[in-house]
């Protein structure tokens, strides 16, 4: 009987074997002989399961950020306040473990390749920050309706800032310029000047 191939599972193989290279080196010349190297396939078979270098790099991006999606939504606690959602959101978004640490050197990979990759580049930013943007400033209106925020406060904007804020620290982890505490300090400040203290 012929063995059964799980092609979801061999999918990802090859997307996963991706991103440690491009953790660990970068794009820039990755090619489709390298992933399958690491992955420990034949070429043949990244390209039976991903035709073209542009294509696998496109469907590994897409991949990993369901990859990161789950991640983040499984630190959600049961029955989280919105405020702790967004905390967990904007935590997730930093290097502060193995995990998402890798997490932010595959995205800083992607970024850098797409400055010269127009059809690349159409990909990152689809995943990027302007549908998150939206989510948060969905959870803060929902928070403000509430009652839950401090008065005068432009949704849209502090969603952006939220946001700004952990992208921009990630490269300051990454490198050792900021600690990772110093990094979740800042979030919870951030939060703390956007909500009203939850009364006793």
């Amino acid at each position: 009987m012929p063995k059964r191939v799980d092609h979801t599972l061999r999918r990802l193989q090859i997307a996963e074997a991706l991103w440690r290279i491009a953790a660990s080196r970068g794009l820039e010349e990755v090619s489709m002989r390298q992933v399958a190297a690491e992955a420990g396939v034949s070429t043949r078979l990244v390209q039976y399961y991903f035709e073209t270098r542009d294509r696998l790099l496109i469907e590994a991006l897409s991949l990993r950020n369901e990859h990161d999606r789950k991640r983040i939504e499984g630190q959600l606690p049961e029955g989280a306040s919105l405020q702790d959602a967004i905390r967990v959101m904007l935590l997730g978004l930093l290097p502060l473990d193995a995990e998402s640490r890798q997490s932010t050197l595959i995205q800083l990979a992607y970024g850098i390749r797409a400055v010269n990759d127009p059809l690349l580049a159409e990909h990152v930013t689809d995943h990027a920050k302007p549908g998150l943007e939206e989510l948060v400033a969905d959870m803060l209106a929902g928070a403000q309706a509430a009652g839950q925020l401090h008065e005068g406060l432009d949704l849209v904007r502090e969603a952006g800032t939220l946001l700004a804020l952990s992208s921009g620290m990630s490269y300051d982890v990454l490198m050792g310029i900021r600690t990772a505490d110093d990094a979740v300090a800042l979030v919870d400040y951030n939060l703390q000047r956007v909500f009203r203290p939850v009364s006793a």
